[in-house]
């Protein structure tokens, strides 16, 4: 009996575009769930008066809350993107390789744009101007 790997693993397959975003969408994941967490704090820091709540705020300055900010907004936007896409994948649908490859590139597009109308909209017309 050959040695074989138990179970796929990422030295078996070719790297390809699709594992990056699937990679991505976990990390997009991830930032998403601390992103939550520090809007949590956010939301208790307000609760527990204006001292600590300018406390909290003091904590971040303003270029490296931004930048966290559009980060959020990014994953966010990928997230639901390809989150969409992992449901129609759920109900049975876009598994042939050609189909996966182009959802794919339509979520990175969606992406994209989505996050920089979103940016736009945030940045120049919202509360972090």
């Amino acid at each position: 009996m050959a040695r074989r790997p138990l179970s796929p693993h990422m030295t078996v397959y070719r790297f390809g575009y699709t594992m990056s975003l699937s990679i991505l969408h976990r990390a997009m994941g991830l930032v998403l769930s601390i992103a939550f967490i520090v809007f949590a704090a956010w939301l208790c820091a307000a609760a527990a008066g204006e001292a600590a709540y300018d406390d909290f705020i003091g904590l971040l300055p303003a270029p490296l809350a931004r930048a966290g900010l559009a980060l959020v907004v990014v994953a966010f936007v990928y997230h639901l993107a390809n989150g969409i896409r992992h449901l129609f994948w759920d109900a049975g649908l876009g598994f042939e390789r050609s189909q996966a490859r182009r959802s794919g590139a339509l979520v990175v597009v969606v992406a994209v744009i989505g996050s920089a109308v979103a940016l736009y909209a945030l940045f120049t017309h919202g509360a972090a101007s």
